[in-house]
């Protein structure tokens, strides 16, 4: 692969974002969705070839970003919210879970959130009946990292589809 050619370079370098991007939603030490619609905005935007095509293709992204931003959020609050897990256990959560991700760097978030649901259901409920509330509340934070990580997919579909196509 000859980089000295500022097409491919570009398509390399869109690329290794694009991948980062997808790595991202599963490490969230980088903003992982973000991350792969930056790749393809940085190739529609230097992208020496692909004319109307790559603006399409940034679109199409730009639409999947957007799509998958609000169902991530969206669709695993609702499921919390119907599952009966209340405000503040959840606050706590995600407080811990931002202290989490300082002190335990990758899995600290993860860490912190459920220790802060366990802990403040345990307070409510006892602790025999945390556990339930903690798995429902981690069973909707795998389903916000489902939805992001299938938007960044689709989103690096899309945009080999677009340097197949141009």
């Amino acid at each position: 692969m000859d980089l000295s050619d500022g097409g491919t370079a570009v398509n390399v370098i869109a690329g290794v974002l694009i991948v980062a991007g997808v790595i991202g939603v599963i490490l969230p030490i980088i903003p992982g969705l973000l991350l792969s619609w930056a790749g393809v905005l940085v190739w529609a935007l230097l992208a020496d070839t692909g004319g109307t095509v790559k603006w399409v293709i940034l679109g199409v992204a730009t639409v999947i970003a957007a799509l998958g931003l609000v169902i991530k959020f969206l669709w695993p609050g609702r499921k919390l919210k119907d599952s009966g897990v209340p405000l503040p256990s959840l606050l706590v959560g995600g407080i811990l879970g931002l202290i989490g991700f300082f002190v335990v760097p990758i899995v600290g978030l993860l860490l912190g959130f459920l220790l802060g649901i366990y802990a403040m259901e345990a307070a409510r409920l006892g602790v025999d009946q945390a556990w339930p509330s903690t798995r429902r509340a981690l069973a909707a934070v795998g389903l916000s990292l489902l939805v992001e990580f299938a938007a960044a997919l689709a989103i690096a579909v899309v945009w080999i589809f677009g340097l197949i196509i141009t």
